[in-house]
C-alpha cells in the first residue's frame, strides 16, 4: 500500500492538454500541487498547473529536473516514450504503472493481454505486409479495419475494408507501419465503464455511459446506458478483472461493444476518459478526483451517480454555441482554453442534467 501523500505535495503530469488540466484542478481541490510537462508552448494544464516544463521527451536533463520536483507522475496520455519513462522512473514512482502503458501502446499488444484473460474481443491479425493481409482476410474476411498498431485516436490510423478489392488502398494508407486486421463487430450499441483501483487493491467503477461516435470522435456519452442488470454487472466485472491482472493504480477507461452474444471489448486507455467526462456533473466524486485520490495513496472516493446525464463534447466550430449553451438550463459548460479552433479539436464540453 501506497504512503498517501500529504497536502501540498506535487503531482507531476505527462501532458498539457485537456485531462491533465482537469487532473490539475482535481488536485487542487485536495490540497495538492500539479506539475505539468509538456513539449508545446502555452499547454491548457499549464494555465491551472503550479509549475509547467516546457521540454521534449528526448531532454534527459529537463526529465530529470521534473522529477526531482515532485512526489509522484502520471501522464494523460499513452504514447509517452519508453526511454523518457526510463528517466523519470529512476528518480520517482510512475503510476499507472509502466506495464498499462506498454500493452495500451500497442493494439495488438492489447487484443493478445485481453483475449488471454478470458475476455471476448474482435477477431484480429497482425499484419506485417500485403501477404499477411490477404492471408487474414481470407480468415476474418470483410467488412473489417486495418489499423496501425501504435499511434491511433479519434479515428485517425484506420482505414475500413468493405471487401477485399479494398486491400491495397487500406494497407498503403498505413505508410508501411505495423498494422492490426480487425473483424467487425455487429454490435447494438457501445458503451464504456470508467473504472478505479488503489494501490491497495480496492476498486470502485462508474455507472457505465453509452457513447456515440461521429467521423470517429465521440460526440456523446449518456447515462444510464441502454444495459439490463446483467449487462451492466458484466462491464463493471470486466473493468474490474483488468484493473487487478495489471495491478493497477488510478483510473481506466474501457470500451465495451453489446451484442447480442455478450460484451465485447474494443480497447482500454490507462487514463481518465473522455467518455467519464459526465462525473463531473453526475457524481460527487469525478473520475478526475478519483485519478488522484488513486495515485496520491487516498481512498477512492463515492462515485455512485446521483442524476442522469449526457456529456456533448463541443468539437471545432461547436465553440460558436458557447454562448447559447451557457444560457441552458441544466447545462454545465467545461472549456479546455486552447486558443485556436480547428476542424475536429476537442474545445470544450458539455454536461446536461436530463434526470
Amino acid at each position: 500500500m501506497t504512503e498517501p501523500l500529504r497536502t501540498g505535495a506535487t503531482i507531476g503530469i505527462l501532458g498539457g492538454g485537456q485531462l491533465g488540466r482537469m487532473l490539475s484542478v482535481a488536485a487542487s481541490r485536495l490540497g495538492l500541487r500539479c506539475h505539468i510537462y509538456e513539449p508545446s508552448d502555452n499547454p491548457p494544464a499549464g494555465q491551472v498547473a503550479d509549475a509547467v516544463t516546457t521540454a521534449p521527451y528526448e531532454d534527459a536533463e529537463a526529465l530529470g529536473r521534473f522529477a526531482r520536483s515532485v512526489d509522484v507522475v502520471t501522464y494523460e496520455f499513452e504514447n509517452v516514450p519508453t526511454a523518457a519513462l526510463d528517466t523519470i522512473e529512476e528518480i520517482v514512482p510512475i503510476r499507472p504503472g509502466r506495464e498499462a502503458l506498454r500493452i495500451s501502446q500497442d493494439r495488438l499488444t492489447e487484443k493478445t493481454f485481453l483475449r488471454d484473460l478470458g475476455l471476448q474481443v474482435a477477431p484480429f491479425a497482425d499484419i506485417a505486409d500485403t501477404g499477411a493481409l490477404a492471408q487474414a482476410l481470407a480468415l476474418i474476411g470483410t467488412p473489417s479495419i486495418l489499423k496501425t498498431r501504435r499511434f491511433g485516436y479519434d479515428g485517425k490510423g484506420q482505414a475500413r475494408l468493405q471487401d477485399a478489392q479494398d486491400a491495397a488502398t487500406a494497407y498503403a494508407q498505413m505508410q508501411d507501419q505495423p498494422a492490426l486486421l480487425e473483424g467487425f463487430v455487429d454490435f447494438s450499441f457501445e458503451v464504456s465503464v470508467i473504472a478505479a483501483r488503489s494501490s491497495a487493491g480496492e476498486v470502485a467503477c462508474f455507472d457505465p455511459g453509452e457513447n456515440v461516435h461521429k467521423d470517429g470522435i465521440l460526440r456523446t456519452t449518456t447515462v444510464p446506458a441502454r444495459l439490463n442488470a446483467a449487462q451492466r454487472t458484466d462491464a463493471v466485472l470486466i473493468a474490474a478483472r483488468i484493473l487487478n491482472a495489471l495491478d493497477y493504480t488510478g483510473v481506466l477507461g474501457v470500451e465495451l461493444f453489446v451484442t447480442p452474444a455478450g460484451l465485447v471489448v474494443n480497447e482500454i486507455a490507462p487514463r481518465v476518459h473522455n467518455s467519464g467526462h459526465w462525473t463531473q456533473n453526475g457524481c460527487v466524486v469525478d473520475q478526475f478526483e478519483q485519478h488522484i485520490r488513486a495515485i496520491a495513496g487516498w481512498p477512492l472516493g463515492d462515485g455512485s451517480r446521483y442524476c442522469d446525464v449526457t456529456m456533448e463534447n463541443l468539437i471545432g466550430d461547436d465553440m460558436d454555441r458557447v454562448a447559447a449553451l451557457s444560457a441552458e438550463k441544466n447545462t454545465a459548460v467545461h472549456l479546455y482554453g486552447k486558443v485556436e479552433t480547428k476542424p475536429g479539436r476537442k474545445m470544450g464540453h458539455v454536461n446536461r442534467i436530463t434526470g
